[in-house]
């Protein structure tokens, strides 16, 4: 399964190798603008876009990509939960 998680562009590093400075979830990673690079490199600041293994996959919009980040964390709270139960039930069974 492939996931795409939600960045916003902030800057552009390297306009010759088509490279931008991406905030996803508050981490800033270098990501490839190539996939969405349809214009003038610079209209992609500020505007959001699916990041996938170093690629800015597709340009979304603001409300889209505020659901899929909350999905996601929506989904991690879901696991820990998941864990926490497991662990809960291996500690009534006397397991390790």
């Amino acid at each position: 399964m492939c996931l795409g998680i939600p960045g916003q562009i902030t800057a552009i590093t390297d306009a010759d190798r088509l490279m931008g400075m991406a905030d996803v979830s508050g981490v800033r990673r270098e990501v490839s603008l190539a996939p969405v690079a349809t214009g003038a490199l610079n209209d992609l600041i500020g505007q959001w876009a699916l990041i996938h293994v170093g690629f800015a996959m597709a340009i979304i919009d603001e409300d889209e990509a505020a659901r899929t980040l909350d999905a996601l964390r929506d989904l991690g709270e879901a696991q820990e939960e998941l864990e926490a139960m497991a662990e809960g039930q291996k500690a009534l069974e006397g397991q390790p």
